[in-house]
């Protein structure tokens, strides 16, 4: 993962026919995305974000060329755009960039001795929440939760995190049908 960039928000959908589109704004502020001047995409392409209502935006090529039509607006839906590191305010002292977790180990509290999950590979968030994929450990894969409860300890020094893995949701006998087995429902 590219450490000098950091992603401030993905262009959506195409908004009529003149080119402009809806743009998801990951700023603290939404409309603080247009504020840090260039932004790239995950190609390298230089954009410039001129906001023309809420979530609408118009985007221009490193040119200035705007895009003008639909069809070229639709080519861009899902295009990530990325700020550069420098260009942004370092975090406070509880404080981090979601980049910053890719990569960082991942360990077991209260486990004696300590056992290594794996590492974060992708930070995932469809919206109801933030969860870590955490890979290379005997767990083979898992997803957990960005929550306090399943991650108390996020030590940036250290390049660590540490996790407390939650109990197995069992469903009660009342919702399956026959005898209360799940081998009954097949």
């Amino acid at each position: 993962m590219d450490r000098d960039r950091i992603l401030m928000g993905v262009v959506g959908r195409p908004h009529g026919v003149r080119g402009l589109v809806h743009v998801h704004s990951y700023a603290a502020v939404p409309e603080d995305l247009a504020r840090y001047g260039v932004l790239r995409d995950e190609h390298g392409n230089a954009w410039h974000l001129s906001w023309r209502g809420k979530g609408i935006a118009e985007l221009r090529d490193g040119a200035g060329q705007a895009v003008s039509s639909r069809e070229d607006a639709q080519k861009l839906v899902n295009r990530n755009l990325y700020v550069g590191r420098a260009d942004l305010p370092e975090p406070e002292e509880d404080e981090f960039y979601v980049a910053d977790l890719v990569g960082m180990q991942v360990i077991e509290q209260g486990s004696a001795p300590s056992r290594e999950l794996g590492h974060v590979r992708l930070v995932h968030d469809y919206g109801a929440g933030v969860s870590l994929e955490i890979t290379g450990g005997e767990e083979g894969t898992v997803l957990l939760p960005f929550t306090r409860a399943c991650v108390p300890v996020v030590d940036m020094g250290a390049r660590r995190i540490e996790v407390v893995l939650p109990d197995e949701i069992e469903v009660p006998a009342e919702y399956f049908p026959g005898d209360g087995t799940a081998e009954s429902v097949a």
